[in-house]
């Protein structure tokens, strides 16, 4: 499923969902440092320069941690956010504004 189908999906069951007391949201990260390449065989030069030309696709200048994205899904698992459903939060720096899609 593309990434605009899983945005639209979390809309959907969004208002699918809410009559029902439960909220759906979707965290949509940027580049963010994971092992998750290296898994796939990715090397440790090419994961560098990986991360490195990631930088530039990002408005604040870095790639995310994983810790960054954890608290924004903390955030919207939490009673903070008890009137937010249906939401497409970015944890990417900036990149969506550089790179719509």
């Amino acid at each position: 499923m593309s990434k605009a189908a899983l945005d639209q999906f979390t809309k959907c069951l969004a208002l699918e969902m809410a009559p029902h007391g439960v909220r759906v949201n979707a965290v949509n990260p940027g580049v963010i440092v994971t092992n998750v390449h290296k898994r796939a065989g990715m090397d440790d030069e090419s994961y560098e320069k990986f991360l490195e030309k990631g930088k530039a696709t990002h408005a604040l200048g870095r790639v995310g941690e994983a810790s960054e994205v954890a608290e924004a899904v903390f955030f919207l698992a939490s009673e903070k956010s008890s009137f937010t459903t249906g939401e497409l939060l970015r944890v990417d720096g900036g990149r969506g504004i550089m790179h719509p899609r």
